[in-house]
């Protein structure tokens, strides 16, 4: 045995001892009721907090919170919760997004700043996971994600319907003349049925599986619905486990492997998953010091089936999903295929082969055997030419097979505003063949690259049946949405990017299997173009003009520029 004594914890800075600093810090917290031997030593876990009334998908996390409190009082731990940013796209404007990293920023000081010696980390609505990861990543303590898992399956007139995909579906629905306004209004209480996030393959079931899938989330911790009193044993058993890993000295670096992250990219493709996922991962990735890029989704993801038929790619809702067997299925045949690591550690203990075993698979239809995938090549298309130099996304498990490569003509947006302004116009020069392409949506551009690059489709052309078009932009799009859209094109047009230039009846050449997106004008053209083009100007003030000028491109994550790498655990000064 080591006759070595015992590491001293984070939070024995704070409460041990005898100085005026340690009689102040206990003496405080004594008056919320805590006893003198809550500060004898014992784990200090701190709850991370991401409920808010505004934040509908995160409004159950104060009954999650309480679930982790008694698991960490089991293990003979202190718990103490506290609350940071909520970030919910269901509300914010101009986008969630814009705040990702404001709120790690929150998150990351909240937890260096104060005397916790481990985290648990509530998160849900499809930026708080991100944000409180990276922010946690940033610090690196022993930490557990337990996610709020997805509302109840929407139902309309005997149908299921899925969060947001339904939405776009219903609304151009009604621009076609096909469904009613009062239809549409009545499909309105149908769809979000209970607390939750989207219950489609969206960002932020997305971020839950990968969350499970990198081994930082318990099993089971993606598919459990929000209102199933299984979720609630899930947080209790989080709050266990935590004390645990505090006690080993588990920290987040040690599970956010180069395996792990290569795992979270084969699981998003066998899933259907959220190109979201791409900026998130590579941000997360930023943070913890894993190098990471752009072209590993290309080249992980790209053989991996799509087995999971989820909306928006296929026809199955989240509930079904963890009915069939949830992500530990899913796990375990991309794992006996080869397509996983299983020897990548788990919060769970031991490592992530050791917790597929009894994984079964109780419905072949939502769950498909990787023989019969939904689609053959799923995961995440990286696209590459001189319209993307640093790269654009594409989800071909949501895309039309005939669009997939397409060369056609340019109908040119400069702004969302511009688009909203002339999309309706019947006389707007467009038809099922053009490119539709909107400029200034990205990092910079918006701010904050909204989900405004599923463009909704000319009123005139849905009225004649069409159904799909080549989309292009460097926005983003929700998890939730469908359609052959070429998201995240960098450089985006606010930073100068090839973008900027592309003009009405451009020829843009668009061909997913060869990874290809091309402008199909000539260089000294180009140039041209680029000589007379202007910057935008920077916002006037505040946190919106810190961003902008720090923001990195897409292909980078779009984390802020010095908030990348590990500044670790320790407090600069004592307080007093």
């Amino acid at each position: 045995m080591s006759s070595s004594p015992p590491k001293k914890r984070r939070s024995q800075a704070w409460f041990e001892g005898h100085s005026k600093d340690n009689f102040i810090h206990r003496s405080w917290m004594k008056s919320e009721g805590l006893p003198d031997d809550s500060f004898d030593g014992r784990p200090v876990i701190g709850i991370c907090n991401t409920w808010s009334d505004l934040t509908p998908c995160n409004h159950h996390f104060r009954d999650l919170a309480e679930r982790v409190r008694h698991g960490v009082l089991q293990a003979g731990g202190l718990a103490l919760e506290f609350p940071v940013s909520s970030l919910g796209e269901t509300l914010m404007r101009p986008t969630a997004m814009l705040f990702r990293n404001l709120a790690s920023m929150d998150v990351e000081e909240a937890i260096r700043a104060h005397p916790l010696d481990g985290v648990v980390l509530l998160a849900g609505c499809d930026k708080t996971t991100p944000a409180t990861l990276m922010g946690a990543a940033s610090v690196d303590l022993p930490t557990i994600v337990v996610s709020g898992g997805a509302m109840l399956n929407g139902r309309f007139r005997g149908q299921p319907i899925g969060s947001g995909t339904h939405v776009w579906k219903f609304s151009e629905a009604v621009a076609a003349g096909t469904m009613s306004e009062q239809e549409f209004m009545q499909a309105e209480r149908c769809m979000s049925r209970s607390s939750g996030v989207c219950m489609t393959m969206g960002t932020a079931s997305t971020m839950a599986c990968l969350v499970e899938a990198m081994g930082i989330g318990l099993p089971d911790n993606a598919a459990i619905p929000a209102v199933d009193a299984r979720r609630a044993e899930l947080a209790q058993r989080a709050g266990r486990r935590i004390v645990e890993l505090v006690r080993q000295d588990v920290r987040l670096s040690h599970i956010l492997t180069r395996e792990s992250f290569e795992n979270a990219i084969r699981v998003c493709g066998a899933i259907g998953g959220s190109t979201n996922a791409v900026i998130h991962l590579l941000a997360i990735a930023g943070r913890v010091g894993v190098p990471l890029t752009l072209d590993d989704w290309d080249r992980l993801g790209r053989d991996v089936p799509t087995i999971v038929d989820l909306m928006p790619s296929g026809r199955f809702l989240m509930e079904d999903f963890y009915y069939a067997g949830g992500l530990p299925v899913v796990l375990r045949r991309l794992l006996e295929a080869g397509l996983l690591h299983g020897q990548a550690p788990s919060v769970a203990g031991g490592v992530l082969a050791d917790h597929l075993a009894q994984a079964q698979c109780h419905d072949d239809q939502v769950i498909r055997p990787l023989a019969q995938p939904l689609v053959e090549q799923g995961g995440i298309a990286v696209l590459r030419g001189n319209l993307a130099p640093d790269g654009a996304v594409l989800k071909p498990s949501a895309a039309t097979p005939e669009l997939l490569r397409h060369t056609g003509r340019a109908v040119v947006f400069e702004s969302i505003e511009d688009y909203k302004a002339r999309i309706g116009d019947p006389e707007l020069d467009v038809d099922a063949s053009c490119v539709l392409v909107l400029k200034n949506c990205g990092p910079r551009g918006y701010p904050g690259m909204a989900e405004v690059g599923n463009m909704g489709l000319p009123p005139k052309l849905l009225r004649q049946g069409v159904t799909d078009m080549v989309r292009i932009s460097d926005a983003r799009m929700s998890g939730t949405a469908f359609g052959t859209v070429v998201l995240h094109t960098a450089p985006e047009a606010a930073a100068g990017g090839p973008l900027a230039l592309v003009r009405d009846g451009d020829l843009i050449e668009l061909d997913v299997a060869a990874r290809r997106l091309q402008l199909l004008v000539d260089d000294a053209e180009l140039q041209r173009r680029q000589a007379a083009w202007t910057p935008p100007p920077l916002p006037d003030s505040g946190y919106v003009r810190l961003y902008v000028r720090h923001v990195q491109q897409a292909n980078l994550g779009a984390d802020l520029d010095f908030l990348n790498g590990c500044r670790g655990d320790a407090v600069p000064r004592e307080s007093h």
